[in-house]
């Protein structure tokens, strides 16, 4: 991926939700002509991993390049037969860091997953957000299915995402040979403008050369508001920089305000995020708990021209591990957009949590609160301080070549 710069003249457009998503995505992929790269963290399955397979293996038969990437410990367990069928037309399906089960059962590599969510068609549309392709990010799985965003987008910083794809696509022969160039010779690509308005930038997360890129990007425009911050994250954790940021602006007089999990998919993370309440809380910033369903979204607005959709929690894991992208906007029309939709889950989804009414936690409780976040904030490090190898792509093989055939016999009718 080339370095960091923002590009002119995009067309964007915010996608809520499975509902609004996957029939646009499957739409575009169905419709490819040349190329499609995606790259999910987790493809299951069921009913709407079925219907991405059916679009992409269409794409293959009438004759595109078709390239998925897919974490090895987010999407487990799928069957030859699912995999047959797409690699039978070409498809070319690839996990990141493939690792076997421990005892046949236990996954033993949670750290440093892929957790992008990116889509290039044919070098000119793209999808970036926090939606994986399940069943769960839809609202007929019931009282689970999770809020959700994700951007198509067109123009020039296209180009950057699949950029980025195709770098994770080689092997890490070529991609160290790419880093140690580019150490000393920047790439500096520069792209026409597109027909759209907006400026957007691609900012990522790797255990490389960009270890913290998204953590400083959001600290940078919070540290530069004016007048409001809306923050909506699945999984709030973040560290201590991030958190005073925060708070100053918020006693600078910025309306802060961040909704996070009131009914969480993963208990634990919201215990995480409620520590830090009575902290952010008595500084003056606002916060809202979406109650209807899982949060999954990780989305903001600043001021009316700031925003930013990706793939990145404000967490431990994504802030220090994970590789993640997110877009950064710089459009009145689409941040207030999205400012809209957000307002329309604080008005009719959600609960705001009161200011603190006692006195200050006495001196022990906020000590020990103090040590707890240190001591979670800590994770990444022993994370690094582990026993590690070097993250691998590798190649989906199908054992059962009949199996291939078969699938192959049924998708053609």
């Amino acid at each position: 991926m080339s370095g960091e710069r923002w590009r002119e003249g995009n067309s964007l457009r915010l996608l809520e939700n499975g509902e609004e998503f996957f029939p646009r995505v499957f739409e575009a992929i169905r419709a490819a002509r040349s190329e499609v790269l995606l790259e999910t963290f987790i493809l299951f399955d069921d009913p709407v991993g079925r219907d991405l397979r059916a679009a992409l293996i269409e794409a293959a038969s009438k004759g595109a390049r078709v390239e998925v990437l897919m974490d090895h410990y987010g999407s487990p367990n799928l069957s030859d037969e699912f995999i047959g069928g797409m690699t039978a037309v070409g498809v070319k399906v690839h996990f990141f860091d493939a690792q076997p089960k421990f005892m046949g059962y236990f996954r033993v590599n949670p750290l440093r997953r892929l957790h992008r969510k990116l889509v290039v068609i044919d070098r000119a549309i793209g999808f970036i957000g926090g939606i994986n392709y399940s069943h769960d990010h839809l609202r007929e799985f019931g009282p689970l299915g999770k809020q959700d965003y994700s951007v198509e987008v067109a123009g020039p910083v296209v180009e950057d995402m699949r950029e980025l794809m195709e770098e994770a696509l080689q092997s890490p022969d070529r991609r160290s040979r790419r880093r140690w160039f580019r150490r000393r010779v920047p790439a500096l690509k520069s792209f026409p403008s597109g027909t759209g308005k907006a400026r957007a930038l691609l900012v990522v997360r790797d255990n490389q050369e960009h270890r913290d890129d998204i953590e400083r990007y959001y600290r940078s425009a919070i540290r530069n508001a004016r007048s409001e911050v809306i923050i909506a994250n699945a999984y709030f954790f973040p560290g201590v920089r991030l958190l005073r940021e925060m708070r100053a602006a918020a006693r600078r007089g910025v309306r802060l305000v961040l909704i996070l999990q009131g009914s969480p998919d993963k208990a634990i993370m919201r215990w995480a995020a409620v520590t830090l309440y009575d902290y952010l809380l008595r500084s003056g910033v606002v916060i809202y708990e979406y109650c209807e369903r899982p949060l999954h979204g990780k989305v903001a607005v600043i001021d009316d021209h700031w925003a930013t959709v990706g793939s990145s929690n404000l967490d431990p894991l994504s802030l220090a591990l994970n590789l993640e992208a997110n877009l950064l906007i710089r459009d009145r029309d689409f941040t207030g957009y999205l400012r809209e939709r957000l307002q329309q889950l604080m008005d009719h989804c959600c609960r705001e949590v009161p200011p603190p009414s006692t006195p200050k936690p006495r001196w022990w409780s906020q000590a020990s609160a103090y040590l707890v976040f240190r001591f979670l904030r800590r994770f990444p490090r022993w994370a690094e301080a582990l026993p590690q190898h070097r993250p691998e792509v590798s190649r989906a093989e199908v054992s059962d070549a009949p199996v291939q055939e078969t699938v192959m016999h049924r998708d053609a009718a």
